[in-house]
């Protein structure tokens, strides 16, 4: 059994999909569709342009979107469909390309959605409000309870549960800076402050989940192919539930670790990252070993992933 996973913020490097779209005309079609929602030339951005301004959260969230979609609309060409995968799931922003491949939101939504999205996490909280940090070496409980020691009247919560050793810290940065001395005191291998512009995941959030919930209302939603794997229930989730659950998981936990847990115990024996980069196939080692892993993002990739499916 397989799960198509899809990358979120970070993974992000400049040339990302551009072989792919000078390989398949169907993967460049999404790039063009992604700058027809914007009204903008997001390609441009993302192929010839400068890293500081791709990693801004509004670029971010809708080029990796279409870097994903690109790598899936490749796969289609070569003839994998989602009889391929038994599941999807997705990082944070990831979720929503998982949507996107699943048919559940068009492309054009999903780049106009992910704008919103970004643009609202940015504004939720004034700059040098929040921040966040990765706490390396420690697990989920361990770090839950740093954050709990570090909040002092203040919001720190632990955002993102990786894998058995890495959990992301969100809140007030005070609190978070607090959070860095303490996880270092209680064992951690290593705790520092990520390069990130706002707490994402934590409470200081629900502002963009307001506007998030406006902006989906207006969104037209089918049921996706495949089932999805909510970030914020770490388990399959019914189509009536996604947008509410969209909506939750901006100031919710990403709650990773227990996803893979969820497929592999389900019978999931292997996951595909589609999109950019391989963090998220180093995590599903580190989290269970026995799920086999493969990172799509090439063309290469493209056409090993369907060789391999063929054969299997």
């Amino acid at each position: 059994m397989r799960a198509f996973i899809f990358p979120g913020q970070g993974a992000q490097t400049i040339g990302m999909g551009q072989a792919l779209a000078e390989a398949y005309p169907t993967a460049k079609d999404v790039f063009n569709e992604v700058d027809d929602a914007l009204g903008e030339k997001l390609s441009d951005l993302i192929w010839s342009g400068d890293i500081a301004e791709l990693t801004l959260t509004r670029n971010a969230q809708p080029a990796l979107m279409a870097t994903s979609l690109a790598a899936m609309r490749a796969l289609e060409a070569e003839g994998v469909t989602f009889d391929a995968a038994s599941f999807v799931a997705g990082h944070s922003l990831g979720e929503y390309s998982a949507l996107a491949a699943a048919g559940a939101f068009s492309v054009a939504d999903t780049a106009r959605l992910l704008r919103i999205r970004g643009d609202a996490m940015q504004m939720a909280v004034p700059v040098g409000l929040g921040a966040m940090a990765v706490i390396l070496g420690l697990d989920f409980e361990g770090a839950k309870a740093v954050a709990e020691e570090a909040a002092q009247g203040e919001i720190c919560q632990a955002a993102n549960d990786n894998d058995p050793s890495q959990v992301v810290v969100s809140g007030h940065k005070a609190a978070v800076e607090r959070a860095v001395v303490i996880a270092k005191e209680k064992g951690a291998k290593r705790a520092m402050l990520l390069p990130v512009s706002a707490p994402f995941h934590s409470e200081l959030m629900a502002p963009a989940g307001d506007i998030m919930a406006a902006a989906l209302s207006d969104v037209a939603m089918s049921a996706p192919a495949v089932p999805l794997i909510a970030n914020v229930r770490a388990q399959a989730v019914d189509a009536v539930d996604i947008k509410d659950l969209l909506i939750e998981q901006v100031t919710g936990s990403v709650r990773w670790r227990e996803s893979v847990m969820w497929m592999a115990g389900a019978g999931v024996t292997e996951t595909w990252e589609i999109g950019a980069g391989k963090a998220l196939s180093g995590m599903v080692k580190r989290i269970d070993r026995s799920v086999a892993t493969r990172a799509i993002g090439t063309p290469d990739d493209v056409v090993a992933a369907a060789a391999a499916l063929s054969e299997g």
